[in-house]
């Protein structure tokens, strides 16, 4: 039986994967992560919640913080990245430019790249950088 919580898969088989494909997973884990952080963090009512967790697994909110991580992103994990970012997308949402939902993507395929590894230390690692307070 497959772990699907605790997935290590072979090399050769995770770069025969699309970009897209990663992101379609990527996207999925990014939003978990927002989810638990956000009931960690004391968001109670289901509205808000929903509310909350849409705001930061928008396509603006991942770019802008997105920035946060790329200075310490492996040459590898640069070039997941830079594959994902750059996968031609057949529509763009209307509250997202099309760089925006680029880097969105490239973010997404990096997470389902690290997840379907079984890096969730390196998951969790970059989330944090992403959802910390900037400081000014």
């Amino acid at each position: 039986m497959t772990d699907y919580f605790h997935l290590n898969i072979e090399r050769d088989k995770l770069l025969s994967l699309s970009s897209l494909g990663l992101a379609h997973l990527g996207d999925s884990v990014y939003e978990v992560m927002v989810r638990s952080w956000l009931c960690l963090h004391g968001a109670a009512k289901v509205k808000d919640l929903h509310r909350a967790t849409v705001s930061y697994v928008a396509a603006p909110a991942q770019a802008k913080r997105t920035e946060r991580i790329l200075p310490i992103l492996t040459q590898e994990e640069q070039d997941v990245f830079r594959r994902g970012r750059n996968t031609a997308p057949h529509s763009v949402p209307k509250a997202a430019s099309r760089g925006e939902y680029q880097t969105a993507t490239g973010l997404e395929a990096l997470f389902g790249w690290l997840y379907l590894q079984g890096r969730t230390n390196r998951l969790n690692e970059l989330f944090a950088l992403m959802m910390e307070e900037p400081t000014e």
